[in-house]
């Protein structure tokens, strides 16, 4: 079973607890977190965005998260450099996550060879095979499926139907949710004199560092030989695949069906959009920012910021879609087959 509770707290332990400056009745009591419109008495609630700061007068919340510069409004607020962060960090305080306890479930199927580390949690229908090494204080609910000779550091957090592949190895405070896939094949193919595929083996391995989420049904290939590796920190979204021996840097982020072909290297704090497309064998510098639904073709220089299909420099990419909103038009002001001048007299 899992452990859960919802806490509430005192206005002044709230602003303790985040490191904020706190203007109102310290006594004020705090049940929980909502978004600035939705937010009603006893809950706490941010403005990030300029476009919201209108909003903080007239909120019904107890209490908003601001930055120090903020404007003084009527409502209690709590003054800290990052309010989003600090919101998210008010989460965590107010509704802590599921607490799993300690324990295997009777109908776990655990090889005699693996070795568990302390306070794990292995849920109902768990399979973990030969030779895997799991850390201490793991959570693995039911269907979770391990392969083979995996090894997998502490903290690990697999919700139902997440699946690691044999060999793969993943670092500490590593999160699958439902239906990620670590180390799946490869897709790799040679044809053969008669026309046909013939499957390339996929025996290497792919490896994630500490700190990495990877989300509702996203796969990271692993490669034919080597390694596929994504770094510490990457967060990868739902519907996203890192292809076979692709490489992702530290505290990357890959959104919703973003696609890495194969071969792919991109570098340490990059931002790929949704439904961005990559082609195999494209190095992505540091720092650079795919848009949405970009399709790169080539490398991209560090810090770059890139939009369209192909992709382009993004304020290259603002002006043609511009234009191509302008084109019905334009291509009335062009002259008809018919009113072309006769070149033959």
């Amino acid at each position: 079973m899992w452990l859960n509770y919802n806490r509430s707290m005192k206005l002044s332990e709230l602003a303790q607890q985040l490191g904020a400056r706190l203007e109102g009745d310290p006594e004020l009591e705090i049940t929980g977190v909502a978004g600035i419109e939705e937010a009603g008495p006893g809950q706490v609630t941010f403005v990030a965005n300029p476009k919201y700061a209108p909003l903080a007068r007239s909120t019904r919340a107890a209490a908003v998260l601001v930055e120090e510069s903020f404007s003084a409004i009527s409502t209690a607020t709590l003054r800290i450099k990052n309010p989003y962060l600090a919101f998210a960090r008010a989460i965590a305080l107010l509704h802590p996550m599921p607490k799993y306890a300690p324990g295997i479930h009777p109908t776990a199927v655990i090889d005699a060879t693996a070795r568990l580390g302390r306070n794990c949690h292995v849920g109902a229908y768990v399979v973990i095979g030969a030779n895997v090494t799991l850390g201490d204080d793991c959570v693995l609910l039911p269907h979770v499926v391990i392969y083979e000779g995996a090894q997998i550091g502490h903290r690990f957090l697999a919700h139902t139907h997440a699946v690691v592949r044999e060999g793969c190895r993943l670092g500490d405070d590593v999160i699958l949710q439902n239906g990620a896939v670590i180390g799946a094949d490869g897709f790799g193919f040679a044809k053969n004199d008669q026309g046909d595929w013939h499957k390339i083996p996929q025996s290497g391995i792919t490896v994630l560092g500490d700190a990495v989420e990877v989300q509702t049904n996203a796969s990271v290939d692993r490669p034919s030989v080597g390694q596929t590796r994504v770094d510490r920190g990457v967060k990868i979204d739902n519907l996203s695949q890192v292809g076979h021996g692709s490489s992702v840097g530290e505290n990357t982020l890959l959104c919703s069906q973003a696609g890495l072909a194969g071969s792919t290297h991109v570098g340490r704090n990059v931002i790929v959009a949704g439904q961005v497309g990559v082609a195999g064998h494209c190095t992505i510098g540091d720092g650079a920012v795919l848009l949405a639904q970009a399709g790169v073709h080539g490398d991209v220089e560090p810090g770059a910021i890139l939009g369209g299909s192909p992709a382009m420099e993004q304020r290259l990419w603002l002006r043609c879609s511009a234009a191509m909103r302008r084109l019905p038009e334009m291509v009335k002001l062009l002259p008809r087959k018919a009113d072309k001048p006769d070149t033959n007299r």
